[in-house]
């Protein structure tokens, strides 16, 4: 698989907002590689190089694929997202941000979803969930 130019700088993006800084060329250079590609998926049953700036607890009781849904779009997400997942049949994808959620929520997998690049997205593995959210201090302003 020939990964696209406009691929790469959604994959990089969400690299560089929601990764450790220490982590994230090795990620990168993963990603960039369709052979080395598992090496980074593989890593996110038991993801532990998220950047803790990033992280937004979801209440237990939201913790399913229609509330989540919910509170990205809250935040500002669409209804496409892309995906990065150790679950072959999802990683690499755009979908349908509620499908996206469907297929991963409970399912252990370990999942990044972009829902807007660099900035907004989702995160699950065996033992935690997410919502990745790019905090900008007070004051500042991102390019849209």
């Amino acid at each position: 698989m020939e990964l696209t130019s406009s691929l790469m700088n959604h994959e990089e993006a969400a690299v560089k907002a929601f990764i450790r800084s220490d982590r994230q060329q090795r990620y990168l250079k993963f990603l960039s590689n369709p052979t080395q590609r598992s090496r980074f998926t593989s890593e996110l049953a038991h993801f532990k190089a998220l950047d803790p700036k990033c992280l937004v607890a979801i209440p237990p009781n939201q913790q399913n694929a229609s509330s989540v849904a919910e509170l990205l779009a809250t935040k500002g997400a669409g209804s496409r997202c892309w995906v990065i997942s150790v679950n072959s049949v999802l990683d690499s994808r755009e979908l349908d941000l509620r499908e996206a959620l469907d297929e991963t929520i409970g399912s252990g997998m370990g999942t990044i979803i972009s829902c807007v690049a660099g900035k907004l997205g989702y995160f699950e593995d065996e033992d935690v969930k997410y919502i990745l959210q790019r905090q900008v201090p007070s004051g500042w302003t991102t390019p849209d």
